[in-house]
């Protein structure tokens, strides 16, 4: 008994350990559970951290992506001889960034009278990179005289300075960045940032976990009511919005932000996290528009470029990533003030700077600028709304924002800034009582190469909306007219300027029994006239006349040839019964201005990529002129001049404009609902138009509404006059359709295209009206055809004298009797 009871106790012990050489029960249970739940747990964990792993070398490697299409100002292109005053270049500078300085750093300018030094940043335009410089310029008559490299000790013919920017075209994140790499990241700004955020940084595997206990320990001990924190710089970058962590307080957040962060030490190099950090830290934010990066945060602080930053300017960024809107220059200086010289002490600290050095960083002001520098929102809606336009077709919008490109157009700041001053003064001296509101839009361009320097679509030009600049259709009058006597000038066996032509009343039937009975603008008929004076004074019967002599279907397929305009050939068209918008009429004056040259009109002038490559450009050379088109051209710009000098611009002579010797054509709809002017000097054409958008009458013409706000633009900008080329012109002086002697009485003087001027024909002199005694005309006297010019001249004086005896005298009169009425 004893042996069985032993058997058993020893059976049950047996089982207690699982059997022969086991343990006990609990314990090969809980081996099995915890096998079990490592499998579980590596199942779910090495897949998750594969994810992880996949999403961080995604997402890390998306990070040229999110920057935004960036869309410049045509770069100052100085040149010997361009139109330039002092105003002008400053304000080109000042759009720029440059900052008044010694004129030999990187930025900035310098000037004495008329000698200014400039110190240009280079840059990547359509033709390739541009070095910087610096220059000396000196302005003199208002133009460029002079161009000087200081560096290279060389006189220069010409010299480009980077452009401003204009616009901002994000993606589908409000971000503003500009990508650095490492090396261009100041070394103080590297160091510094290390000593004040992450000690550390160069040594730890992404988490800092003394740091993490410690913050613990703080936080547990205050119970809840002190927060502290210990980020890496790594951790940081993880939760910044690169990687979609988010900013919530919570363990799992934590949690995965520990996990990217050892994931990211895994995969990259320190040097590739801080490049990416310096990238990616907030810095600011602007309305809706976040400021990403330590560059764009230079620019958008202090409108300086990186590397030209100062040790205090350096230690303001660094204070503030840890709260741009709590440590906000602008609007929290004292704050961000203490910041900064906190940063400034722990870079003494850590020797990155002298004491000497640090006394005078936190006496220096903080040195923000009152707005975003160069950082331009979209400032000029009118103008970014033709470029989304022009590149509409090779880049759709989703291709074109957020995508890191440079777009190079032809802005030029001060002809933009100088046009919205003129929309805005002259529409408010023109709004009086009992007036509808007034609107307006304008083109600005180079007669030279075809780049729109300015656009205005409206009063309110900072404001989004409805662009009549290059949407609205109006009727555009008269501007049609000059392509009227184009096509005449064109057949110089049959037109000339000097030809006579009817404006007596016409009538032009419009088949059905219909008649048009076009009238002039002052309800009278001034006769035989000739083309010159036509035009220059607007007169619509002779123009209708001549038009329906060159015919309403050559003039359509002229406007279709020159600014793509389709229009129906009626009759109406001869005196511009057409909608068109002013861009569509710049474009159709460009033809004019250039010289009889098609230049189709861009606002960009090139695509670059992200390294600053050209992708495509849009600025290539336009064919030269034929010399026929060229003559014609020059001939209706003669007959334009004549317009502004003695027809209906002369006004612009008043205003002081005739040294620019423009030529213009002034435009005015029914009921003075539109008013118009087209006008070009030998750098710019300018196309206004004056208005009301309920189409209301606004009593204005086209020498008071459109022509003001061009006279207004054409006052500040520098402007080189108007000479038209001699090449194939014939300029002589004619007396009754022939040409004659300068010194001919009433001989006036027209150009011809040359080889078509009418014969020489020897002057006559009229003999002056003959009074006798009493005052009263002489009977005159038969004059033999065969006396010569100094025989007719003493047969005049013998016949003054008293019938031809030579004895006899007269007395003159004692008062001269009065002339003829002209």
């Amino acid at each position: 008994m004893p042996r069985i009871q032993d058997e058993e106790d020893e059976s049950r012990d047996d089982d207690d350990e699982g059997g022969s050489g086991g343990g006990p029960v609990w314990r090969r249970r809980l081996l099995t559970w915890g096998l079990l739940g490592a499998a579980l747990l590596l199942g779910f964990l090495i897949p998750y951290l594969l994810y992880l792993n996949h999403e961080v070398g995604e997402r890390f490697g998306k990070l040229r992506w999110q920057v935004p299409t960036r869309v410049y100002a045509r770069p100052l292109w100085l040149r010997q001889g361009l139109a330039m005053d002092a105003q002008t270049l400053q304000g080109e500078l000042d759009a720029a960034s440059y900052h008044a300085g010694d004129g030999h750093r990187a930025g900035t300018y310098a000037h004495s009278g008329a000698r200014w030094r400039i110190s240009s940043r280079g840059y990547s335009d359509v033709d390739g990179r541009v070095a910087p410089s610096v220059l000396e310029v000196t302005l003199a008559a208002g133009q460029v005289n002079a161009i000087r490299d200081i560096a290279g000790r060389r006189n220069l013919r010409s010299a480009r300075m980077d452009p401003a920017r204009i616009a901002t075209l994000y993606g589908q994140n409000q971000e503003e960045r500009r990508l650095v790499r490492i090396e261009e990241v100041p070394e103080l700004m590297v160091t510094g940032l290390q000593a004040v955020e992450d000690r550390d940084f160069n040594h730890h595997i992404g988490i800092d976990i003394g740091g993490m206990l410690r913050a613990a320990f703080v936080n547990v001990k205050s119970g809840g009511d002190t927060r502290q924190g210990a980020s890496t710089l790594t951790q940081q970058l993880a939760r910044s919005g690169l990687l979609g962590i988010g900013k919530e307080q919570t363990y799992s957040r934590k949690g995965k932000e520990i996990l990217f962060a050892l994931l990211l030490e895994a995969r990259y190099d320190k040097r590739t996290i801080l490049e990416a950090y310096f990238n990616q830290v907030d810095l600011g934010q602007r309305g809706a528009q976040s400021i990403r990066g330590v560059a764009a945060a230079s620019e958008f602080w202090f409108g300086k470029e990186l590397k030209d930053l100062s040790t205090e300017q350096i230690a303001l960024l660094i204070g503030m990533v840890k709260g741009p809107s709590w440590y906000n220059p602008r609007r929290n200086p004292e704050r961000a003030t203490d910041r900064r010289n906190f940063v400034l002490g722990a870079m003494r600290e850590t020797r990155l700077i002298t004491d000497a050095e640090y006394q005078r960083a936190v006496k220096a002001p903080l040195g923000v600028t009152e707005n975003a520098g160069n950082l331009a929102a979209n400032r000029f809606p009118a103008y970014v709304d033709l470029v989304r336009k022009q590149l509409a077709r090779d880049y759709p919008a989703d291709k074109l924002s957020g995508a890191g490109l440079a777009v190079m157009t032809g802005m030029s700041p001060t002809a933009q800034g100088y046009a919205e001053g003129a929309v805005a003064n002259t529409l408010r001296a023109l709004s009086t009582k009992g007036r509808p509101p007034l609107e307006a839009g304008l083109v600005v361009t180079d007669v030279h190469n075809g780049d729109v320097l300015a656009v205005v679509g409206s009063r309110n030009f900072t404001e989004p909306g409805f662009n009549r600049a290059v949407d609205a259709r109006r009727p555009v009058g008269s501007l049609l007219k000059p392509f009227v006597y184009l096509l005449a000038l064109a057949q110089p066996d049959r037109w000339s300027l000097a030809s006579s032509i009817d404006d007596g009343p016409i009538s032009i039937g419009l088949g059905g029994g219909r008649t048009w009975k076009p009238g002039n603008s002052d309800g009278r008929s001034h006769g035989s006239v000739h083309l010159m004076d036509a035009l220059a004074q607007s007169y619509n019967q002779a123009t209708v006349r001549l038009g329906m002599d060159v015919q309403p279907q050559r003039l359509a397929t002229l406007l279709r040839t020159l600014a793509g305009i389709t229009v129906e050939a009626q009759p109406s068209l001869i005196l511009g019964a057409v909608d068109q918008s002013p861009y569509a009429m710049a474009q159709l004056y460009q033809f004019l201005a250039s010289g009889g040259e098609i230049q189709p009109l861009h606002a960009v002038r090139g695509v670059l990529d992200a390294q600053g490559r050209t992708i495509k450009r849009y600025d290539s050379d336009a064919p030269p002129a034929q010399k026929g088109d060229a003559v014609a051209a020059r001939l209706v710009g003669s007959a334009l001049q004549y317009a502004v000098s003695s027809g209906t611009g002369h006004a612009l002579i008043r205003d002081g404009l005739g040294r620019l010797a423009p030529a213009g054509k002034t435009g005015t709809s029914n009921d003075s609902r539109d008013s118009w002017f087209a006008g070009y000097t030998g750098d710019h054409l300018a196309v206004v138009w004056v208005g009301n958008d309920q189409n209301q009458p606004t009593g204005l013409y086209g020498a008071t509404g459109g022509m003001r706000v061009w006279s207004n633009i054409f006052a500040r900008l520098p402007s080189a006059p108007l000479r038209l080329s001699a090449d194939g012109i014939d300029w002589r002086w004619v007396q009754d359709g022939q040409s004659t002697d300068a010194d001919c009485p009433d001989a006036r003087r027209f150009p011809f295209v040359a080889g078509h001027a009418p014969a020489y024909q020897e002057c006559v002199f009229a003999p002056p009206p003959l009074f006798d005694e009493f005052g009263n005309p002489l009977p005159e006297t038969p004059v033999d055809d065969d006396m010569g010019p100094l025989q007719h001249a003493g047969q005049a004086i013998r016949n003054f004298f008293g019938g031809g005896d030579p004895g006899k005298q007269v007395p003159a009169p004692t008062e001269p009797p009065p002339r003829p009425a002209q």
